[in-house]
């Protein structure tokens, strides 16, 4: 009964997101648009609800000629990519904001584990140990404020887990503001890294 009352909120809150942020959209195609050529957005195949494939919309935050498919902290030197605002849009995660449309449209939720990109089988493979490929994908989650870059893949796949099990609207509501508390603090997040903390730390992934 959760799972559709929680579509009903994503639906009614994404509709109000992309009006009411409709000021901050134009500002901020406006400003990629003016540092660096190429597209605005960023398409990325990735894995939602039971493992099916949909394309992420981020705001584009690096240049052209990046290597595609390969996760920022697989690249020998990231910050050679990432251009000006789009350090900007990384550190404030203003670069996720398309991803409303993602919930809007149905292929996200705003709650949810952080969508697998389409070749991480590794992440993949151990969330289907704890049933986390079996809930909608999310634009952040109990991962999220729990360590970012900085989670290595198994505890990011314990903590999917956690979530799963403890899915309500409580959880959901714990999600949100601490969403809202880790970007402020700009917690967890390396450009070029991941799995920095052991699991004896409470530990979000925004390039993942």
């Amino acid at each position: 009964m959760y799972m559709k009352v929680k579509r009903l909120i994503d639906s009614v809150l994404s509709l109000i997101g992309l009006i009411v942020l409709s000021p901050v959209f134009f500002i901020l195609i406006l400003a990629i648009k003016v540092d660096s050529r190429g597209p605005i957005f960023f398409k990325q195949k990735r894995v939602g609800l039971n493992k099916t494939h949909f394309n992420i919309l981020k705001f584009r935050t690096m240049s052209i000629d990046t290597p595609k498919d390969t996760p920022t902290h697989l690249l020998a030197n990231p910050e050679q990519y990432i251009t000006k605002v789009g350090k900007f849009l990384r550190k404030t995660s203003l670069d996720e904001l398309p991803q409303i449309w993602n919930i809007f449209v149905g292929q996200m939720s705003i709650i949810g584990p952080r969508p697998a990109l389409w070749n991480q089988y590794d992440l993949i493979a151990e969330r289907d140990k704890y049933g986390a490929n079996g809930v909608p994908a999310g634009l952040t989650g109990w991962a999220q404020i729990n360590g970012r870059d900085e989670l290595p893949i198994e505890i990011k796949a314990k903590l999917d887990g956690e979530y799963v099990e403890n899915i309500g609207l409580w959880m959901d509501v714990k999600c949100f503001f601490g969403t809202i508390i880790s970007v402020v603090k700009s917690d967890g997040v390396l450009e070029g890294g991941t799995g920095e903390k052991d699991e004896t730390e409470i530990i979000t992934d925004e390039n993942q």
